[in-house]
């Protein structure tokens, strides 16, 4: 009887305890038992040649093992009944797939140890399922990144392992949740070496952080370094100054764009970003594209691309849309391209304001160029400045009726003009003549600064020169020659200046005093010495002939006559000053000859 109640109690219990705590087989089971009293169970399977999740693992296992096993996936089932598990080892197995549902469950999960497997991508997502989780070891694996919505469940993390992956970067926000830990939480363990860290601007985020040496944070190895770009390879994050990555932003050369047909059109965009964007062209409409696009870098960092289309008809007018794009988005501009038709020569003679416009065109910018080349540095400085501008501007809107083409040819055949001579008030002119024959009428326009109306001259058929007359002194003019009722050409028109008023005689005037001056300073010298000496040579003689007379002072000849036996000094005795005052030196040398004989004749002995 006490054995039939024995052995329904143990039914009762689930069996004999052997079947409750089996240990799988090609496994070593071992039963600890805690502080508190209870029980913890430590399943241990190391065969190489297990290919298999061994089945079936006592349920009240804390510790589960699999190491150097040739297992190479985990199924979603294998550790459901392993709602104690607090240590999961997988270490060096051959493991290159782990589904999310193994790790389901699992609320008691502390340590996930998972070093030297092939896994090339990790379930972060099922981590969420171990909230007491704080050590993740993926050392030595494929893993090729890390994704953004990892740092929600690796912000309770105090040891990862990521080193010996593929990483090339780690997100900026599983960055910026480790750099705002609380200081006062466990430091935070981080193993990073030996990945292929590409060093640009994506990699900023992890190098200030690193820069940083948050508190809180400890790396496993600190010897950081580049793998690429190539100029970087093996250089330490540490000395690395990267920049802050930047979305493109772009820089449109033009909106709109009018283009007549058949020529070439270019369309021009321009954008900045770090790292440099990838430009691109299309049509808005879907249309393909029928130019060449070509693509440089500025020394500023800004990249251009150019569209060209060479050719354009009516099918090439639309909308075209630029984009710049890198890896923090894209941008995009849109260019409008309108092909016009050319207007023919009948629309430009019947039609004014058309002629104006294109007179405005190459015309008017050779005719503004010519001012500016040849009367600019000769004119003198004027208060209505911009007056020849203006001046040309409205020289080339002028219109008249229209002229057959041959009268225009002929027109054509007239210039070029130039300005033969000038003085104060007048200039002549002179033209080439127009083809035998040619019976038009010429007329000369000419206008001087703040004239508002050119003055018009009626030239005769044939007539090749005309003299203005009436120009104020000093002043730069605008002529021009033409036929009557068409505008003239920039080879029809010339820029002179007149004379300035007396500008002829007071230069002469200058020149004269200065050669006076010199000849003074240069002759008076001479001329003083001269004299000086002949008078000694005098007083001399009158000295030696007089003996025995008295002696007295010179006097001026007005006081004393020959009579009182003194002789005067005449001018034919200065042979040499005569000869030296007469030299062609200068035009008032005799003069000052002269000057120089009445100044000596002054005095006598």
């Amino acid at each position: 009887m006490r054995t039939a109640v024995g052995l329904l109690w143990l039914l009762a219990l689930g069996g004999p305890p052997r079947a409750r705590g089996s240990c799988p087989p090609r496994c070593s089971c071992s039963l600890h038992v805690l502080g508190d009293g209870s029980k913890a169970r430590t399943v241990v399977c190391n065969d190489p040649g297990m290919t298999l999740p061994p089945a079936p693992i006592p349920p009240d296992t804390t510790t589960l093992r699999l190491e150097r096993t040739g297992i190479r996936g985990l199924p979603g089932d294998a550790l459901r009944p392993l709602r104690r598990l607090e240590q999961l080892w997988l270490p060096y197995n051959a493991l290159g797939d782990l589904s999310a549902l193994a790790l389901r469950g699992l609320r008691r999960l502390r340590e996930l140890r998972l070093p030297g497997n092939r896994l090339a991508a990790f379930p972060w997502a099922a981590l969420g399922d171990a909230p007491r989780l704080r050590l993740l070891d993926l050392r030595a694996n494929l893993l090729p990144a890390v994704p953004p919505a990892a740092a929600r469940v690796l912000r309770n993390l105090t040891f990862l392992d990521l080193s010996g992956n593929q990483l090339l970067r780690l997100p900026p926000e599983l960055l910026a949740t480790w750099a705002h830990l609380p200081g006062s939480r466990a430091k935070l363990v981080l193993g990073l070496q030996d990945n292929p860290w590409v060093c640009d601007c994506r990699l900023y985020d992890l190098v200030h952080f690193l820069e940083g040496w948050a508190p809180n944070l400890a790396l496993v190895e600190a010897g950081l370094s580049c793998a690429s770009p190539r100029s970087l390879a093996g250089v330490a994050l540490s000395q690395l100054e990267l920049r802050k990555c930047r979305g493109p932003e772009l820089h449109p050369g033009a909106a709109s764009i009018q283009t007549p047909l058949g020529s070439t059109a270019l369309l021009r965009c321009g954008a900045t970003g770090i790292p440099g964007p990838e430009m691109s062209w299309r049509r808005a409409s879907g249309s393909p594209l029928n130019g060449t696009v070509h693509q440089e870098v500025s020394r500023d960092g800004t990249t251009w691309t150019l569209l060209g289309l060479s050719e354009v008809s009516p099918g090439d007018s639309g909308d075209y849309i630029c984009q710049a794009r890198n890896f923090l988005g894209a941008a995009e501009t849109l260019i409008s391209l309108m092909v016009t038709q050319p207007q023919t020569p009948t629309e430009l003679s019947g039609n004014p304001g058309a002629r104006a416009r294109a007179g405005e065109g190459a015309p008017a910018a050779a005719h503004t160029e010519l001012v500016a080349r040849h009367a600019a540095p000769r004119a003198p400085r004027h208060p209505g400045r911009g007056a020849e501008e203006q001046l040309s501007a409205r020289l080339f809107r002028m219109g008249g009726p229209g002229e057959p083409s041959a009268g225009r040819a002929r027109a054509r055949a007239v210039g070029p003009l130039t300005a033969v001579g000038d003085t104060d008030h007048s200039v002549s002119l002179e033209w080439r003549a127009p083809a035998a024959g040619n019976a038009s009428a010429l007329s000369v326009l000419y206008a001087g600064p703040g004239q508002r109306r050119m003055r018009r001259v009626a030239v005769r058929p044939g007539q090749t020169r005309v003299t203005l007359d009436g120009l104020r002194p000093g002043t730069r003019y605008v002529a021009c020659v033409c036929a009557r009722g068409l505008a003239p050409r920039p080879e029809q028109c010339v820029v002179f200046s007149t004379r300035a008023a007396g500008a002829a005689e007071a230069a002469q005037r200058l020149i004269n005093g200065v050669v006076v001056g010199v000849a003074a300073a240069v002759a008076l010298p001479l001329s003083l010495l001269v004299c000086c000496r002949a008078l000694r040579r005098r007083c001399r003689r009158c000295r030696a002939g007089g003996a025995g007379r008295a002696a007295g002072p010179c006097h001026p000849p007005e006081r004393l006559g020959p009579e009182d036996g003194c002789e005067e000094l005449s001018p034919h005795r200065l042979g040499e000053a005569d000869r030296l005052l007469a030299s062609p030196a200068s035009l008032d040398s005799q003069a000052l000859g002269t000057w120089g004989s009445r100044r000596i004749r002054e005095y006598i002995c």
